[in-house]
């Protein structure tokens, strides 16, 4: 799944969004953004271990320069 040209973005508007992205991470999918703001039980020092085994990134405030961010090619 890692292969495929796919851009992931999950925002924080609803419950099903943890539920989301714990399945895709026990499905081992990399390169997420989140944002603009983790959920709170993610500490930053789980932060920091979903980061360097899962490539998780934050999405800032700025749209324009997430979506140049997220539509380059890998």
């Amino acid at each position: 799944m890692n292969d495929l040209p796919l851009t992931l973005v999950i925002s924080w508007f609803e419950q099903k969004a943890v539920a989301v992205l714990l399945t895709l991470l026990a499905l081992g999918v990399k390169g997420i953004n989140l944002g603009p703001n983790p959920p709170a039980f993610i500490t930053p020092n789980v932060f920091k271990v979903l980061q360097d085994k899962f490539d998780l990134r934050i999405i800032g405030r700025d749209a324009k320069q997430d979506l140049a961010r997220v539509l380059q090619p890998a």
